[in-house]
């Protein structure tokens, strides 16, 4: 591959993926694209789309060029593979304070736990560090995700 993307723009797409969509980066042009589960089920069940709106065509045929020639593309990691609260729980025990870092794991516990643990980290005056710490995170995701995928990057 001799392709070189952008270590900032592979971490971005991961920051703000959506539910119902799916993130890939076409390893011909470096461009990553970002796809509906509704389109590549549409590709997939080759579905007339030409009574849609072009920009609904455009869409479209992104998804049937995803489905048709799959080897092309490689899919950034999900949401679910970047494992959001394991970093939450790893980043409390980064926490050198003992009172604090153990009211960090008491908040993350149950339904709510991000939005918790944000509040509390406005309260410490933590949250610049928590964001560094996530940042950094991000980005060793991304930099294993390219080394696996054998895709050249710069920083």
């Amino acid at each position: 591959m001799n392709i070189q993307v952008k270590l900032q723009a592979i971490i971005e797409e991961m920051e703000i993926q959506i539910e119902e969509s799916r993130t890939f980066l076409s390893i011909k042009t470096g461009e990553i694209i970002v796809v509906t589960s509704d389109d590549l089920r549409a590709a997939e069940d080759e579905e007339p789309f030409d009574h849609l709106p072009d920009w609904e065509q455009e869409e479209r045929k992104i998804a049937n060029d995803v489905v048709e020639n799959f080897e092309n593309y490689k899919e950034l990691p999900t949401k679910y593979e970047l494992k959001e609260y394991e970093m939450l729980e790893e980043f409390c025990l980064t926490v050198s304070d003992q009172r604090i870092q153990d009211i960090l794991l008491s908040v993350i516990k149950g339904k709510g736990a991000f939005r918790r643990f944000k509040d509390k980290i406005i309260d410490f005056e933590i949250e610049d560090k928590w964001y560094s710490y996530r940042d950094e995170r991000f980005k060793q995701i991304a930099i294993e995700w390219c080394l696996d995928n054998n895709i050249n990057f710069s920083e």
